[in-house]
């Protein structure tokens, strides 16, 4: 099967690493015009933009601040054209106890909250918005294993805030399939990326490849080529579905 995204643009957030940056590549690599979305972690977004074969470009965004958020979409198109595609893989996940006082964890439900699910609320509001005049448009969004599954009680806000994911993809794909839009969930189980390292320095490796059915981590190229079937329009017919990349770890 040959994939091409040729003419098509689209925005993938939280890029600059992990399994953002290697979305980014395939995509790129698929003959799509991809907008590299970062926060803070600009020189390698940069590093990104050098390796991209076709033309791309790199924005700044703070997810975590709504007044940022608001008008990020309609920013980038009246700056680069209407987008196409709409990777939402930006996520944090921060350890928050039990045992912290009930102001320190909220704090930590309150930031996770608006990087992972309201953040995505927006951009997704935005990107139809956009793509209704076009009745094409497709929005994948990376959610977790820990969606469906349910995660440990230092991370219930990353939890919680991936299960948000979920009703939001399919109440778009229900409802906005016959103007043309489509919209897919992907939950990747443990992945190893930069983000990964802080839960593998805390559990340990052993801790998460018992938890797998393969001899191997799941790397964030296992998740990028799924996501290029999506945008392409190949699978349009599997709008509303959650895929899941979890190394067998949890089988539904």
């Amino acid at each position: 099967m040959n994939i091409s995204l040729k003419n098509q643009r689209i925005l993938v957030t939280g890029a600059s690493r992990g399994i953002g940056r290697a979305i980014a590549k395939q995509l790129s690599d698929s003959g799509a015009e991809v907008i590299i979305h970062f926060n803070s972690n600009q020189k390698e977004a940069e590093k990104l933009l050098q390796e991209l074969k076709n033309p791309a470009f790199i924005e700044k965004c703070d997810l975590s601040d709504s007044a940022q958020v608001s008008g990020f979409i309609p920013f980038l198109v009246e700056k680069y054209g209407h987008l196409s595609g709409l990777v939402n893989n930006a996520g944090i996940a921060i350890s928050a106890p039990d045992t912290l006082a009930t102001d320190d964890w909220l704090a930590i439900w309150e930031k996770t909250m608006a990087v992972n699910s309201t953040a995505v609320g927006i951009l997704c509001k935005e990107f139809v918005d956009q793509a209704k005049p076009q009745k094409e448009g497709r929005i994948v969004n990376i959610s977790s294993r820990a969606a469906f599954r349910g995660d440990t009680t230092d991370y219930l806000a990353y939890g919680a805030s991936k299960g948000a994911l979920v009703s939001l993809t399919r109440s778009i794909a229900r409802h906005y399939g016959k103007q043309g839009i489509k919209a897919f969930l992907i939950a990747p189980g443990f992945t190893r990326t930069d983000m990964a390292e802080e839960i593998l320095s805390e559990y340990g490796e052993e801790f998460a490849l018992n938890d797998i059915a393969l001899n191997e981590l799941t790397r964030p190229e296992d998740i990028a080529p799924m996501v290029t079937l999506l945008c392409s329009g190949l699978a349009d017919h599997a709008t509303g579905t959650s895929i899941d990349i979890n190394a067998g770890s949890y089988v539904r």
